[in-house]
């Protein structure tokens, strides 16, 4: 059974609508951090379908720098969070912006 293409761009679509939203919307750095990560995910299946469109390797290879730089983002991201935390007692994005310095 095959997916069609446009199927699953709309898919992709949709997920980065939902990512979007969720980091426009929620002030918790937590739930902003997992959003950036639909947004991620939105994109590499973006790279996925368009690499089936036309029967190339290169969106799964672009997928794979994906999952790298997805493992980076959360690792520095978690040490934000954690940062913030210990700092401020709260996970809310207005209490970042005494983090300077």
């Amino acid at each position: 059974m095959n997916v069609p293409v446009s199927h699953v761009l709309l898919l992709a679509v949709a997920l980065m609508g939902i990512g979007l939203m969720g980091v426009l919307v929620r002030r918790n750095v937590l739930f902003m951090l997992m959003s950036v990560e639909i947004m991620v995910n939105a994109a590499g299946l973006a790279f996925i379908a368009a690499g089936a469109l036309w029967r190339r390797a290169d969106g799964q290879v672009m997928f794979l720098f994906l999952l790298a730089m997805a493992a980076a983002e959360v690792a520095v991201g978690l040490a934000v969070v954690l940062l913030l935390y210990r700092r401020e007692r709260t996970l809310d994005a207005d209490a970042a912006d005494q983090m300077r310095g």
